[in-house]
């Protein structure tokens, strides 16, 4: 098991990773759509979306592997009516690649923002 953390993501708040490499398979935590720097909340879900994946893409890239080698990722959405937009910008980022996906509404996730989004991906 190897411990996966890149200065290109937020940096972990809690007791937790922001990967996990066991074997061929990174386990990545949820990323937040914030500002790196300052912390702050990003509030339009399309660049919200596009911030937690790019976050996402980073840890996978430390971990020495690529886009293509997510497998599955879920997505939690403050607002279901966010679905067509999120969407979108999920598509936008994944092109071709289709990754199987879980998207669901939650009552509240930290900071207040408007979507996290967490992946496996495998070697």
């Amino acid at each position: 098991m190897k411990f996966i953390n890149t200065n290109k993501a937020p940096k972990v708040v809690g007791p937790y990773s922001q990967g996990i490499l066991v074997n061929n398979t990174l386990y990545v935590s949820g990323q937040l759509p914030v500002d790196i720097d300052t912390g702050t909340p990003i509030n339009d879900i399309y660049e919200a979306t596009k911030k937690c994946l790019e976050y996402i893409l980073a840890i996978v890239n430390e971990a020495g592997m690529k886009k293509e080698h997510i497998v599955k990722c879920h997505v939690y959405l403050k607002d279901l009516n966010d679905f067509s937009i999120m969407n979108k910008a999920y598509e936008d980022f994944f092109k071709s690649h289709k990754p199987a996906r879980v998207a669901l509404e939650v009552s509240r996730l930290p900071k207040d923002v408007l979507v996290e989004i967490d992946c496996i991906a495998s070697f």
